[in-house]
């Protein structure tokens, strides 16, 4: 099986990011069976189950605002052990990747892009966040090899 695991809380602004993504990705029509897609909220350690019967893992999150919002990146699994993402969430993905290293598990992919501000309860993405959106979707189908988007 492989998954993509979206993290986020879509009532603090960009924080949202991952669940919107998942969001996206559930209104795909035609996706492969061995593709499952969860929207994991800030779950933080309670994830490590969604890695169960998992040979591939892509993980979705927001980054701190740092000054280029909406960038999207894919940072090495490695680079992130330990890091915060966000402060809003309970435990990180970086400690979530932590976690990971210690299980039999295959590292996941990580796809993440750069926040442009966290807003305790705003349940809205800024602009370049939606842009973001699309273009994690386009990434995602291309990293599990699916012509869609």
């Amino acid at each position: 099986m492989r998954h993509v695991i979206c993290f986020g809380n879509p009532l603090h602004g960009d924080d949202g990011f991952g669940s919107a993504v998942y969001s996206r990705l559930s209104e795909t029509a035609g996706l492969p069976a061995d593709v499952k897609i969860f929207d994991a909220g800030t779950c933080g350690l309670n994830a490590l189950s969604l890695f169960e019967d998992c040979q591939e893992a892509i993980l979705i999150d927001a980054l701190e605002p740092n000054g280029q919002p909406g960038h999207v990146s894919q940072p090495d699994a490695q680079s992130l052990l330990g890091e915060s993402s966000l402060p809003l969430h309970a435990v990180d993905v970086g400690y979530l990747l932590k976690a990971l290293s210690a299980l039999d598990v295959p590292m996941p992919r990580v796809v993440v892009a750069e926040a442009c501000s966290i807003q305790p309860f705003h349940p809205f993405l800024s602009v370049p966040m939606k842009r973001a959106v699309a273009e994690t979707c386009r990434l995602v189908y291309q990293i599990l090899g699916i012509a869609h988007g």
